[in-house]
């Protein structure tokens, strides 16, 4: 089907912010701070996900910003808005933006902030912005097929499976993953803002981050 003339979708470094967290534009001044919520849990031990140790934060980040540069990536730091401590991170990456679509990744945070509102407040931040600002037509992800609690939250989020690319991608271990796709047309996502604000609600959170 051909695509109507749109402009290209032009992703800018913004701070998002809202129910108790900020998105920051990544930089190298978070390191510090990625390295104690990457060492809350010992993250870089995870197999299916690749979370750098202290060593390698800096690289980790100057990957994040080379591929910035290139115009396939957004990377952010996630921040508690109140004590300003860094509890992880997430991306837009993959950007094609002659067909208006990105996907979502690169996502990690600090075991005291999983199985929180943490995750749910920056994927509805992201979405939004992504939907109603850049003006996507659809927003992806993708994940380890062994990383089902990955899975489970993106079809929460009520992303559609796409389907299973088979023998994708390295693990940091060597071995080689296959990846599930999913993907949210711009269509979808009122019914998907309710989902995560009532998800929100759930979790007695109020768009400070505080629970009443």
């Amino acid at each position: 089907m051909p695509l109507p003339c749109l402009a290209p979708l032009r992703v800018i470094p913004t701070t998002l912010q809202g129910w108790g967290i900020r998105l920051e534009p990544l930089t190298q001044a978070h390191a510090t701070g990625l390295q104690a919520a990457a060492a809350d849990g010992e993250l870089w031990k995870l197999r299916i996900t690749w979370v750098p140790d202290a060593a390698s934060t800096g690289d980790y980040i100057d990957q994040a910003l080379q591929m910035q540069a290139q115009g396939s990536r957004c990377p952010f730091a996630v921040v508690d808005a109140h004590s300003a401590r860094v509890l992880g991170t997430s991306s837009y990456h993959d950007i094609v933006p002659a067909i208006h679509r990105l996907e979502i990744g690169y996502t990690w945070y600090a075991a005291s902030a999983q199985r929180s509102h943490v995750n749910t407040a920056a994927k509805l931040l992201l979405m939004q912005h992504a939907f109603e600002t850049l003006g996507c037509a659809v927003v992806g992800w993708r994940t380890d097929i062994l990383n089902t609690r990955s899975q489970q939250a993106i079809e929460r989020l009520g992303a559609h499976k796409d389907g299973v690319l088979r023998h994708h991608a390295l693990r940091r271990d060597g071995s080689v993953r296959d990846t599930v796709m999913y993907s949210m047309m711009a269509n979808d996502w009122p019914a998907a803002h309710s989902r995560l604000l009532a998800k929100l609600k759930q979790l007695a959170v109020d768009d400070t981050g505080l629970q009443p």
